[in-house]
């Protein structure tokens, strides 16, 4: 009986590594070498997935910037150079321009109604063409100005009123905070700032999917293994916070229905509202319904409100961590505008040193670590032969801190991008912090419009130091995992007004 119980539970798995081969043989391939992975699992117990950019950089010390692994029943290539990920997002963009699916990702996404998880298909095209024109164009970003400057005044005042009362600044909060209220008014016309149930809500809400985001199914890598999944209760968990967003956005998206409610002009339109009128107005090719806007609104408001606020948390984890860099970031801002108490965009665009700051930080702590892809079709890279749905990963944390193409990687220097045309918009593969090719951030010049006027009137307005009992040095860099990487530890300082 032992035996034949035995047999059962042996026999699937022994027909399933048995047709794999017989696939292997039919369709050969000649992937990189790479760790040799386990039976079933595969690399997995390698792999911590809120260190898998850093687990995949020690990998390829061992086995080159192009190397294999298996995850689960899924076949990954991993690119760790600046050459290969320019061959992958540039030379092979077509091919490789797919997301690997995701349990969490897509039931967050409405099966992939948006542009983030969405597959690369028409749909696609259309969806991130219509967020471009309507949401990311520079006139557009330009009629938020008024959101961004309210709020980052806003601010500064809570932080002046933390030196007054001799207080620890807890930025990473302040900042969350402060990215959480631009996004949102510009998506839904609203702040969920103040004190009370509803922003606890929408913050518990937001927490929560973004944990889901990241949340490791085995159903994933190792299909007939999804029971485990239900047994731990993701899925219970994913379905629940899944059905609290659906109504959340719904409420979003019946209070602009309202015939009642207040209307701004045109320029004050937030994104709800311009969604709303395309569905009305019906001349996409797209037939909009409360579930696309939704899934719009859930990528905005995701990872927008993430990339910023983390962004501009470890510029100034790197500002306070480099004293010389700090003080000529101030002498800049002093020289040019004295005892200025607010600085606009039009300033910050003269900052020359101070964009050098940002580009670093978005170097040396790359706030999205890797990027993911799948490829398509079979494609050769190298002379290896990868074949369709291989998972791709551009360990974009590794290639900014390569030694081969940076002078003192491990070293925050801004220096490094003065005198150079470097930038991070997908065209300089040793700087891609927010990818490459077709799948490119499109919301870039948000982002980094937000992100300047933060950091530089961070740096503006007050001297920080360190709380009582602190050196710079007890300030750490550790990353926690999320569509953004944010500080681990919160980021906690003394301001003093200079002012």
């Amino acid at each position: 009986m032992l035996s034949l119980l035995h047999l059962l539970l042996v026999s699937p798995i022994l027909l399933l590594f048995l047709f794999k081969k017989f696939i292997s043989i039919k369709n050969p391939s000649t992937l990189p070498p790479g760790p040799r992975g386990l039976p079933i699992i595969g690399n997995l117990h390698q792999l911590d997935s809120s260190k898998l950019s850093l687990n995949l950089w020690n990998l390829s010390k061992i086995y080159g910037p192009f190397f294999s692994l298996q995850i689960g029943l899924k076949q990954a290539i991993v690119v760790s150079s600046p050459k290969l990920a320019k061959i992958v997002l540039k030379d092979h963009d077509l091919d490789v321009c797919s997301r690997p699916p995701s349990l969490g990702q897509q039931k967050l996404s409405y099966n992939g109604l948006e542009m983030i998880f969405s597959p690369y298909n028409e749909y696609w095209r259309e969806i991130r063409k219509t967020c471009v024109v309507h949401f990311f164009s520079s006139k557009r970003i330009s009629t938020y100005a008024h959101i961004r400057n309210f709020e980052v005044k806003q601010m500064v005042k809570k932080i002046c009123g933390h030196v007054d009362a001799s207080k620890v600044t807890n930025l990473s909060e302040i900042i969350m905070s402060l990215s959480s209220a631009i996004i949102c008014r510009i998506a839904f016309g609203r702040r969920y700032e103040g004190e009370g149930a509803e922003r606890s809500r929408f913050h518990g809400l937001l927490n929560e999917a973004q944990a889901m985001f990241l949340t490791f199914f085995v159903s994933d890598y190792i299909p007939f293994m999804g029971w485990v999944d239900k047994f731990t209760g993701s899925l219970t968990r994913l379905e629940n916070i899944f059905k609290e967003l659906d109504v959340f956005f719904q409420e979003v998206v019946d209070e602009h229905l309202d015939p009642n409610r207040e209307r701004g002009t045109k320029e004050e339109e937030d994104i709800v509202d311009v969604l709303l009128e395309l569905k009305k107005e019906g001349h996409l090719s797209i037939d909009l319904t409360n579930d696309h806007i939704k899934a719009i609104i859930m990528d905005i408001l995701v990872a927008a409100t993430d990339t910023s606020a983390a962004t501009s948390v470890w510029a100034m984890t790197g500002l306070m961590k480099n004293p010389r860099v700090m003080k000529k970031a101030q002498q800049e801002i002093r020289n040019l505008y004295g005892k200025k108490d607010f600085l606009n965009e039009e300033d910050i665009e003269k900052l020359i040193y101070l964009k050098a700051v940002i580009k670093e930080t978005l170097r040396f702590f790359a706030p999205a670590p890797l990027v993911p892809r799948e490829t398509n079709k079979t494609i050769t890279i190298e002379g290896h032969r990868i074949p369709p749905k291989t998972l791709v990963y551009v360990n974009v944390w590794a290639i900014q801190r390569d030694p081969e193409t940076w002078n003192d990687p491990e070293e925050f220097y801004p220096e490094r991008f003065l005198n150079n045309d470097i930038d991070f918009k997908g065209q300089n593969f040793e700087l891609i912090p927010f990818g490459a090719g077709r799948r490119i951030c499109p919301g870039i010049p948000l982002g980094i419009a937000i992100v300047k006027l933060i950091v530089a009137n961070l740096v503006n307005s007050f001297d920080w130091e360190m709380p009582e009992g602190m050196k710079r040095e007890d300030i750490d860099i550790e990353g926690l995992p999320g569509l953004a990487q944010h500080k681990k530890n919160h980021l906690c300082l003394v301001a003093k007004n200079h002012i």
